[in-house]
């Protein structure tokens, strides 16, 4: 991962469309001092929709390697997931090459996006419950898990669509208890948003 070609096609569309996301969305960014400049990080987030990756690329001058869903590399912009530096998994697997790309991605000190809940949330339910794969990878690699809460609206010159990023934190004690406390760390950090957006 992170060869130089994808890299340089990340770096060169980044000051082109994270203008544009800002201008056309205006997202309040909170908190994007606590991404850590160096060092292997995973970006965790709840998921909402498909835009939510650019919330963290546009918040932190890092390239973000995001593990996306295979679909977006069979359509007509597999190009741009390619190129972006994605990272395709198979979601009715155990994706073995997918998680060995992800932890090659940590073990080289480059940062790591994606999204516990596995899916779109489309319930009515705050969060979907967290799988492991976060505070596993983080775990093996000693990387900074960096959480942070979307809610809001993406709608032109939305009103209330926010990002809060919460301290970073390492995986300590069994995976479980890692896993839970994310997964609140993150519950907590919406709850903020919802708060202060007075709903």
């Amino acid at each position: 991962m992170e060869n130089k070609d994808k890299m340089y096609f990340y770096r060169f569309l980044k000051p082109i469309l994270a203008p544009i996301f800002k201008w056309y969305y205006h997202p309040k960014i909170i908190g994007g001092e606590n991404i850590p400049k160096t060092g292997p990080i995973i970006i965790v987030a709840n998921h909402k929709h498909l835009y939510d990756q650019c919330l963290a690329i546009i918040s932190t001058k890092r390239p973000i390697h995001y593990m996306a869903k295979k679909e977006y590399f069979d359509g007509k912009m597999a190009w741009f997931f390619k190129l972006a530096g994605c990272i395709s998994v198979d979601r009715s697997k155990k994706d073995e090459h997918a998680t060995d790309q992800a932890l090659e991605v940590l073990e080289k000190g480059f940062a790591l996006g994606l999204f516990p809940e596995g899916t779109r949330n489309k319930t009515k339910e705050l969060l979907l419950p967290f799988k492991f794969g976060a505070v596993s990878m983080a775990k093996k690699t000693n990387a900074l898990l960096v959480p942070f809460a979307i809610t809001g609206d993406y709608k032109f010159r939305s009103k209330n669509l926010t990002a809060r990023f919460g301290k970073p934190f390492k995986v300590e004690g069994d995976l479980e208890q890692a896993n839970k406390k994310l997964e609140e760390t993150i519950k907590d950090l919406m709850l903020e948003n919802l708060k202060n957006s007075g709903k």
